[in-house]
Protein backbone atom coordinates (compact mmCIF):
# COMPACT_ATOMS: atom_id res chain seq x y z
CA UNK A 1 0.00 0.00 0.00
CA UNK A 2 2.84 2.56 0.85
CA UNK A 3 4.66 1.26 -2.04
CA UNK A 4 1.45 2.37 -4.57
CA UNK A 5 1.20 5.66 -2.79
CA UNK A 6 4.56 6.40 -3.33
CA UNK A 7 4.58 5.85 -7.19
CA UNK A 8 1.34 7.60 -7.19
CA UNK A 9 3.02 10.69 -5.80
CA UNK A 10 6.25 10.13 -8.32
CA UNK A 11 3.65 10.22 -11.29
CA UNK A 12 1.84 13.40 -10.00
CA UNK A 13 5.68 14.91 -8.93
CA UNK A 14 6.41 14.43 -12.93
CA UNK A 15 3.77 15.55 -14.33
CA UNK A 16 3.63 18.50 -12.64
CA UNK A 17 7.30 19.03 -13.29
CA UNK A 18 6.48 18.23 -17.07
CA UNK A 19 3.39 20.91 -16.80
CA UNK A 20 5.47 24.13 -15.97
CA UNK A 21 8.36 23.21 -18.17
CA UNK A 22 5.60 23.26 -21.22
CA UNK A 23 4.04 26.69 -19.38
CA UNK A 24 7.48 28.43 -18.95
CA UNK A 25 9.42 27.41 -21.83
CA UNK A 26 7.33 26.04 -24.69
CA UNK A 27 3.71 27.60 -24.44
CA UNK A 28 3.90 31.39 -25.61
CA UNK A 29 0.84 33.53 -24.83
CA UNK A 30 0.17 35.14 -28.60
CA UNK A 31 0.31 38.45 -28.97
CA UNK A 32 -2.34 40.30 -30.37
CA UNK A 33 -2.59 41.60 -33.85
CA UNK A 34 -1.99 44.70 -35.20
CA UNK A 35 -2.18 46.38 -38.47
CA UNK A 36 0.60 48.83 -39.28
CA UNK A 37 -0.23 51.75 -41.77
CA UNK A 38 1.40 54.69 -43.17
CA UNK A 39 -0.07 57.72 -44.52
CA UNK A 40 1.23 58.55 -48.26
CA UNK A 41 4.01 61.29 -48.29
CA UNK A 42 5.14 64.00 -51.11
CA UNK A 43 8.98 64.25 -51.95
CA UNK A 44 11.58 63.02 -54.87
CA UNK A 45 11.20 59.32 -56.52
CA UNK A 46 13.37 58.52 -59.31
CA UNK A 47 14.88 56.08 -61.73
CA UNK A 48 18.53 55.20 -62.04
CA UNK A 49 20.98 53.41 -63.48
CA UNK A 50 24.48 52.99 -61.68
CA UNK A 51 28.05 51.95 -63.56
CA UNK A 52 31.82 52.30 -62.87
CA UNK A 53 33.95 54.66 -65.59
CA UNK A 54 37.44 56.56 -65.54
CA UNK A 55 37.52 59.86 -65.63
CA UNK A 56 39.88 61.59 -68.39
CA UNK A 57 40.21 65.25 -69.53
CA UNK A 58 38.18 66.36 -71.82
CA UNK A 59 40.89 66.85 -74.60
CA UNK A 60 43.94 65.57 -75.10
CA UNK A 61 46.84 66.11 -77.53
CA UNK A 62 49.88 63.77 -78.29
CA UNK A 63 53.03 65.50 -79.47
CA UNK A 64 55.58 63.40 -81.60
CA UNK A 65 58.32 63.96 -83.65
CA UNK A 66 58.32 63.67 -87.38
CA UNK A 67 62.54 63.60 -87.27
CA UNK A 68 64.65 61.69 -85.81
CA UNK A 69 67.28 62.65 -83.64
CA UNK A 70 69.21 62.46 -79.91
CA UNK A 71 67.38 64.65 -77.26
CA UNK A 72 69.21 67.18 -76.65
CA UNK A 73 67.14 69.97 -74.10
CA UNK A 74 63.93 69.51 -72.18
CA UNK A 75 62.38 73.06 -71.38
CA UNK A 76 58.82 71.16 -69.45
CA UNK A 77 58.46 68.52 -67.30
CA UNK A 78 55.53 66.78 -65.63
CA UNK A 79 52.35 68.72 -64.88
CA UNK A 80 54.22 71.85 -66.18
CA UNK A 81 51.39 74.56 -67.43
CA UNK A 82 52.46 75.25 -71.56
CA UNK A 83 51.19 77.72 -73.82
CA UNK A 84 50.69 77.39 -77.28
CA UNK A 85 53.56 77.91 -79.19
CA UNK A 86 55.58 77.37 -76.47
CA UNK A 87 59.09 75.55 -76.90
CA UNK A 88 58.95 71.86 -75.13
CA UNK A 89 62.10 70.01 -76.43
CA UNK A 90 65.18 70.52 -78.79
CA UNK A 91 66.73 67.71 -81.05
CA UNK A 92 70.11 67.78 -81.70
CA UNK A 93 70.59 69.46 -84.59
CA UNK A 94 74.28 68.89 -86.01
CA UNK A 95 73.23 66.19 -88.92
CA UNK A 96 70.24 68.45 -89.78
CA UNK A 97 72.15 71.78 -90.07
CA UNK A 98 74.47 69.89 -92.09
CA UNK A 99 72.44 68.27 -94.93
CA UNK A 100 70.77 71.74 -95.24
CA UNK A 101 74.34 73.06 -95.72
CA UNK A 102 75.04 70.56 -98.15
CA UNK A 103 72.24 71.48 -100.19
CA UNK A 104 72.76 74.81 -99.86
CA UNK A 105 76.15 74.09 -101.77
CA UNK A 106 74.39 71.92 -104.42
CA UNK A 107 72.16 75.19 -105.27
CA UNK A 108 74.61 77.23 -105.35
CA UNK A 109 76.42 74.85 -107.95
CA UNK A 110 72.87 74.43 -109.56
CA UNK A 111 72.74 78.38 -109.66
CA UNK A 112 75.90 78.38 -111.30
CA UNK A 113 75.00 75.89 -113.97
CA UNK A 114 72.21 78.02 -114.76
CA UNK A 115 74.05 81.03 -115.64
CA UNK A 116 76.90 79.36 -117.81
CA UNK A 117 73.74 77.61 -119.82
CA UNK A 118 71.67 80.47 -120.17
CA UNK A 119 75.02 82.48 -121.64
CA UNK A 120 75.73 79.68 -123.90
CA UNK A 121 71.72 79.41 -125.14
CA UNK A 122 71.80 83.34 -125.86
CA UNK A 123 75.02 82.44 -127.85
CA UNK A 124 73.70 79.73 -129.76
CA UNK A 125 70.43 81.80 -130.86
CA UNK A 126 72.56 84.39 -131.97
CA UNK A 127 74.52 82.16 -134.34
CA UNK A 128 71.22 80.14 -134.83
CA UNK A 129 69.33 83.34 -136.13
CA UNK A 130 72.36 83.62 -138.90
CA UNK A 131 72.38 79.95 -139.86
CA UNK A 132 76.06 79.99 -138.17
CA UNK A 133 74.98 76.67 -136.81
CA UNK A 134 72.51 73.80 -137.25
CA UNK A 135 69.11 73.28 -136.15
CA UNK A 136 70.51 70.03 -133.97
CA UNK A 137 72.70 72.06 -131.87
CA UNK A 138 70.38 75.30 -131.45
CA UNK A 139 67.99 72.45 -129.64
CA UNK A 140 71.15 70.96 -127.44
CA UNK A 141 71.28 74.28 -126.01
CA UNK A 142 67.66 75.03 -125.22
CA UNK A 143 67.83 71.61 -123.79
CA UNK A 144 71.04 72.42 -121.62
CA UNK A 145 69.60 75.89 -120.57
CA UNK A 146 66.07 74.15 -119.65
CA UNK A 147 67.32 71.24 -117.79
CA UNK A 148 69.78 73.99 -115.77
CA UNK A 149 66.75 75.49 -115.05
CA UNK A 150 64.44 72.43 -113.40
CA UNK A 151 68.51 71.70 -111.56
CA UNK A 152 67.74 75.01 -109.72
CA UNK A 153 64.22 74.15 -108.99
CA UNK A 154 64.54 70.74 -107.74
CA UNK A 155 67.80 71.62 -105.56
CA UNK A 156 65.52 74.51 -103.97
CA UNK A 157 62.76 72.11 -103.52
CA UNK A 158 65.16 69.80 -101.48
CA UNK A 159 66.62 73.02 -99.54
CA UNK A 160 62.94 73.47 -98.19
CA UNK A 161 63.04 69.89 -97.08
CA UNK A 162 65.90 70.26 -95.37
CA UNK A 163 65.13 73.45 -93.59
CA UNK A 164 61.06 72.10 -92.41
CA UNK A 165 62.95 68.75 -91.18
CA UNK A 166 65.73 70.98 -89.26
CA UNK A 167 62.84 72.92 -88.10
CA UNK A 168 60.79 70.03 -86.65
CA UNK A 169 63.91 69.50 -84.67
CA UNK A 170 62.19 71.99 -81.86
CA UNK A 171 58.84 70.60 -80.37
CA UNK A 172 56.38 73.27 -79.89
CA UNK A 173 53.18 72.63 -77.57
CA UNK A 174 50.13 72.77 -79.93
CA UNK A 175 47.68 73.94 -77.33
CA UNK A 176 47.65 75.60 -74.15
CA UNK A 177 47.19 73.30 -71.19
CA UNK A 178 48.54 71.01 -68.76
CA UNK A 179 51.49 68.07 -69.48
CA UNK A 180 50.20 65.03 -68.33
CA UNK A 181 52.72 62.59 -69.60
CA UNK A 182 56.51 62.87 -70.52
CA UNK A 183 58.10 60.36 -72.42
CA UNK A 184 61.39 61.52 -73.28
CA UNK A 185 64.84 62.50 -71.09
CA UNK A 186 67.50 64.24 -71.83
CA UNK A 187 70.44 62.21 -74.35
CA UNK A 188 67.31 59.90 -75.51
CA UNK A 189 67.59 59.15 -79.02
CA UNK A 190 64.11 59.12 -80.93
CA UNK A 191 63.16 57.14 -84.26
CA UNK A 192 60.98 58.30 -86.00
CA UNK A 193 61.59 55.94 -89.42
CA UNK A 194 58.15 53.61 -89.13
CA UNK A 195 55.97 55.40 -86.37
CA UNK A 196 55.41 58.92 -84.87
CA UNK A 197 57.03 58.26 -81.27
CA UNK A 198 55.17 59.87 -78.67
CA UNK A 199 57.06 62.71 -76.91
CA UNK A 200 54.88 64.47 -74.69
CA UNK A 201 50.81 64.19 -73.51
CA UNK A 202 49.05 67.13 -72.85
CA UNK A 203 45.65 68.34 -71.58
CA UNK A 204 43.76 71.04 -72.96
CA UNK A 205 41.90 72.14 -69.73
CA UNK A 206 41.73 70.24 -66.73
CA UNK A 207 39.22 72.24 -65.06
CA UNK A 208 36.75 70.58 -67.47
CA UNK A 209 36.97 67.13 -67.06
CA UNK A 210 34.47 64.02 -68.50
CA UNK A 211 33.74 60.51 -66.99
CA UNK A 212 33.38 58.04 -69.64
CA UNK A 213 30.83 55.54 -67.77
CA UNK A 214 30.61 51.79 -69.43
CA UNK A 215 26.78 51.25 -69.01
CA UNK A 216 25.57 48.00 -69.72
CA UNK A 217 23.24 47.17 -72.41
CA UNK A 218 20.17 45.89 -70.59
CA UNK A 219 20.35 49.58 -69.21
CA UNK A 220 21.51 51.56 -72.07
CA UNK A 221 17.92 52.36 -73.55
CA UNK A 222 16.50 54.41 -70.90
CA UNK A 223 19.98 56.81 -70.48
CA UNK A 224 20.20 59.57 -73.25
CA UNK A 225 22.27 62.52 -73.44
CA UNK A 226 20.88 65.87 -71.01
CA UNK A 227 20.41 63.23 -68.07
CA UNK A 228 21.64 64.23 -64.61
CA UNK A 229 24.06 62.29 -63.21
CA UNK A 230 26.45 62.02 -59.78
CA UNK A 231 29.75 60.25 -58.82
CA UNK A 232 32.02 59.26 -56.44
CA UNK A 233 35.70 58.30 -56.76
CA UNK A 234 37.36 56.73 -53.93
CA UNK A 235 39.71 59.39 -52.85
CA UNK A 236 36.90 61.60 -52.14
CA UNK A 237 34.61 58.90 -50.92
CA UNK A 238 32.66 61.34 -49.07
CA UNK A 239 32.26 64.25 -51.64
CA UNK A 240 29.42 63.79 -54.19
CA UNK A 241 30.44 65.43 -57.71
CA UNK A 242 27.98 66.09 -60.61
CA UNK A 243 27.54 66.20 -64.40
CA UNK A 244 25.35 65.63 -67.20
CA UNK A 245 25.42 62.88 -69.56
CA UNK A 246 27.26 64.35 -73.39
CA UNK A 247 26.79 61.31 -75.41
CA UNK A 248 26.32 57.57 -75.85
CA UNK A 249 29.06 56.60 -77.70
CA UNK A 250 27.84 53.86 -80.78
CA UNK A 251 30.68 51.76 -80.55
CA UNK A 252 30.52 48.72 -78.23
CA UNK A 253 33.05 47.44 -75.57
CA UNK A 254 32.35 43.30 -75.50
CA UNK A 255 34.14 41.74 -72.22
CA UNK A 256 33.24 38.21 -71.03
CA UNK A 257 30.45 38.07 -73.09
CA UNK A 258 28.91 40.99 -72.16
CA UNK A 259 28.20 44.40 -73.86
CA UNK A 260 28.84 47.49 -72.40
CA UNK A 261 28.40 51.40 -74.36
CA UNK A 262 30.75 54.11 -73.09
CA UNK A 263 28.92 57.27 -72.28
CA UNK A 264 30.58 60.21 -71.68
CA UNK A 265 29.27 62.28 -68.76
CA UNK A 266 30.78 65.78 -68.02
CA UNK A 267 32.17 66.43 -64.64
CA UNK A 268 33.15 70.37 -63.63
CA UNK A 269 36.47 70.62 -62.12
CA UNK A 270 36.93 73.92 -60.73
CA UNK A 271 38.34 72.63 -57.49
CA UNK A 272 40.79 70.38 -59.00
CA UNK A 273 40.13 67.45 -56.96
CA UNK A 274 39.76 64.99 -59.72
CA UNK A 275 42.94 63.53 -61.28
CA UNK A 276 43.02 61.71 -65.01
CA UNK A 277 42.63 58.02 -64.14
CA UNK A 278 40.92 57.77 -60.72
CA UNK A 279 37.63 55.33 -61.05
CA UNK A 280 34.20 56.65 -60.30
CA UNK A 281 31.45 55.33 -59.30
CA UNK A 282 28.73 56.51 -60.91
CA UNK A 283 24.25 57.11 -60.75
CA UNK A 284 22.80 58.21 -64.09
CA UNK A 285 19.03 59.37 -63.28
CA UNK A 286 17.19 58.08 -66.14
CA UNK A 287 14.09 59.46 -64.98
CA UNK A 288 13.16 61.79 -61.73
CA UNK A 289 9.84 63.74 -60.26
CA UNK A 290 10.23 66.04 -57.63
CA UNK A 291 7.02 66.22 -54.96
CA UNK A 292 5.65 63.23 -56.30
CA UNK A 293 2.63 61.16 -53.81
CA UNK A 294 4.99 58.73 -52.03
CA UNK A 295 3.71 55.22 -50.72
CA UNK A 296 6.04 52.80 -49.04
CA UNK A 297 6.91 49.86 -51.56
CA UNK A 298 5.25 47.24 -49.20
CA UNK A 299 2.13 48.50 -49.21
CA UNK A 300 1.94 46.99 -52.72
CA UNK A 301 3.34 43.41 -51.25
CA UNK A 302 0.66 43.45 -48.32
CA UNK A 303 -2.37 40.82 -48.30
CA UNK A 304 -4.56 41.08 -44.88
CA UNK A 305 -5.55 37.38 -43.89
CA UNK A 306 -8.52 36.06 -42.11
CA UNK A 307 -7.09 36.79 -38.46
CA UNK A 308 -7.73 40.34 -39.16
CA UNK A 309 -11.74 40.00 -39.55
CA UNK A 310 -12.18 40.07 -36.08
CA UNK A 311 -10.82 43.16 -35.76
CA UNK A 312 -11.56 44.86 -39.23
CA UNK A 313 -14.41 44.76 -41.70
CA UNK A 314 -12.44 43.95 -44.71
CA UNK A 315 -13.70 45.13 -48.01
CA UNK A 316 -11.99 43.14 -50.62
CA UNK A 317 -10.57 39.43 -51.11
CA UNK A 318 -8.44 38.06 -48.46
CA UNK A 319 -5.98 35.41 -47.85
CA UNK A 320 -6.41 32.37 -46.26
CA UNK A 321 -4.67 32.74 -42.23
CA UNK A 322 -1.50 31.52 -42.29
CA UNK A 323 -0.51 32.25 -45.72
CA UNK A 324 0.31 36.49 -45.11
CA UNK A 325 2.75 36.81 -47.67
CA UNK A 326 4.52 39.30 -49.71
CA UNK A 327 2.45 39.17 -52.70
CA UNK A 328 0.35 41.72 -54.76
CA UNK A 329 -2.88 43.04 -54.41
CA UNK A 330 -5.13 39.75 -55.45
CA UNK A 331 -4.81 36.76 -53.36
CA UNK A 332 -2.84 33.70 -54.74
CA UNK A 333 -0.78 35.74 -56.94
CA UNK A 334 2.24 37.19 -54.90
CA UNK A 335 3.63 39.21 -58.66
CA UNK A 336 0.47 40.87 -58.95
CA UNK A 337 2.09 43.95 -57.94
CA UNK A 338 5.23 44.11 -58.86
CA UNK A 339 5.37 46.54 -61.52
CA UNK A 340 8.56 47.81 -63.37
CA UNK A 341 8.25 51.41 -65.00
CA UNK A 342 9.06 51.72 -68.31
CA UNK A 343 7.82 55.13 -69.43
CA UNK A 344 9.97 57.86 -70.97
CA UNK A 345 11.84 60.45 -68.88
CA UNK A 346 9.38 63.23 -67.77
CA UNK A 347 9.82 66.31 -65.27
CA UNK A 348 6.41 65.60 -63.83
CA UNK A 349 3.43 63.41 -63.63
CA UNK A 350 2.07 63.57 -66.92
CA UNK A 351 2.60 61.24 -70.20
CA UNK A 352 3.37 58.31 -68.13
CA UNK A 353 1.20 55.41 -69.44
CA UNK A 354 -1.13 53.87 -67.19
CA UNK A 355 0.19 51.40 -64.33
CA UNK A 356 -2.30 49.43 -61.94
CA UNK A 357 -2.07 48.27 -58.78
CA UNK A 358 -3.65 47.11 -55.43
CA UNK A 359 -3.20 48.70 -51.94
CA UNK A 360 -5.60 48.36 -48.89
CA UNK A 361 -6.74 51.35 -46.94
CA UNK A 362 -7.50 51.72 -43.45
CA UNK A 363 -10.88 53.54 -42.97
CA UNK A 364 -11.31 53.18 -38.65
CA UNK A 365 -12.87 49.80 -38.27
CA UNK A 366 -12.34 49.05 -42.36
CA UNK A 367 -9.67 48.00 -44.40
CA UNK A 368 -10.56 48.33 -48.37
CA UNK A 369 -9.09 47.75 -51.11
CA UNK A 370 -8.12 50.09 -53.48
CA UNK A 371 -6.84 50.36 -57.39
CA UNK A 372 -4.86 53.27 -57.52
CA UNK A 373 -2.23 53.77 -60.87
CA UNK A 374 1.43 54.23 -60.47
CA UNK A 375 4.42 55.54 -61.87
CA UNK A 376 8.05 55.34 -60.79
CA UNK A 377 9.06 52.77 -58.21
CA UNK A 378 12.29 52.62 -56.92
CA UNK A 379 11.92 48.84 -55.09
CA UNK A 380 11.61 51.34 -51.58
CA UNK A 381 9.36 53.87 -52.49
CA UNK A 382 6.33 54.10 -55.30
CA UNK A 383 4.37 56.95 -56.68
CA UNK A 384 1.00 57.31 -56.64
CA UNK A 385 -0.68 59.07 -60.12
CA UNK A 386 -4.24 58.73 -58.54
CA UNK A 387 -6.56 56.71 -56.37
CA UNK A 388 -5.35 57.85 -52.98
CA UNK A 389 -4.88 61.46 -51.27
CA UNK A 390 -2.32 62.51 -48.60
CA UNK A 391 -5.00 61.79 -46.31
CA UNK A 392 -5.24 58.37 -47.25
CA UNK A 393 -4.09 55.28 -44.28
CA UNK A 394 -2.64 52.73 -46.60
CA UNK A 395 -1.73 49.28 -44.51
CA UNK A 396 1.68 48.40 -45.22
CA UNK A 397 2.01 44.63 -42.87
CA UNK A 398 0.77 43.17 -39.81
CA UNK A 399 2.70 42.70 -36.17
CA UNK A 400 1.93 40.50 -33.41
CA UNK A 401 0.03 37.55 -33.65
CA UNK A 402 2.79 35.21 -33.46
CA UNK A 403 4.70 37.15 -36.41
CA UNK A 404 6.33 39.87 -35.08
CA UNK A 405 6.11 41.82 -37.61
CA UNK A 406 6.70 39.89 -40.63
CA UNK A 407 4.35 41.62 -43.09
CA UNK A 408 5.90 45.33 -41.84
CA UNK A 409 9.16 44.56 -42.89
CA UNK A 410 8.78 42.01 -45.64
CA UNK A 411 10.19 43.90 -48.83
CA UNK A 412 7.67 43.39 -51.88
CA UNK A 413 10.01 40.86 -53.83
CA UNK A 414 9.51 37.60 -52.44
CA UNK A 415 12.80 36.05 -51.15
CA UNK A 416 15.82 37.66 -51.00
CA UNK A 417 17.65 34.80 -52.55
CA UNK A 418 15.71 34.94 -55.54
CA UNK A 419 16.46 36.96 -58.65
CA UNK A 420 16.25 39.84 -58.64
CA UNK A 421 14.34 41.95 -62.14
CA UNK A 422 16.98 44.01 -63.71
CA UNK A 423 14.28 46.58 -64.78
CA UNK A 424 12.70 47.72 -61.89
CA UNK A 425 11.91 51.17 -60.60
CA UNK A 426 14.97 52.42 -60.13
CA UNK A 427 18.68 51.95 -58.69
CA UNK A 428 19.63 49.54 -61.03
CA UNK A 429 23.15 47.84 -61.17
CA UNK A 430 25.40 46.80 -63.53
Amino acid sequence: MKRSYKRIIIILIIVIAAALVWIFFFHKIGEPVKLVSEKPTRGYIAQSVTATGRIEPEDTVTVGSQVSGIIKNLYVDFNSQVKKGQLLAELDKSLLQATVDQIKGNLQNAQSQLVFQKNNFDRQSQLYKVDAISKADYDSAVNTYAAAKASVESVKAQLRSAEKNLSYADIYSPIDGVILNRNISVGQTVAASFNTPTLFIIAKDITKMEVQANVDEADIGDVKPGDRSSFTVDAFINDQFGGTVKEIRLHPSVSANVVTYTTVINAPNNDMKLKPGMTANIIIYTKEVNNALLIPAKALAFIPDSSLMKDYQIVGRVARKGKRNTGGGTAGNPAANQVSHTAKSRKDTTGVPKQHALVWVVQGKKLVQKRIQIGLNDNTQVEVLSGLTAADSVATGISGGGIAGANASASPGGSPFLPQRRRGGGGRSR
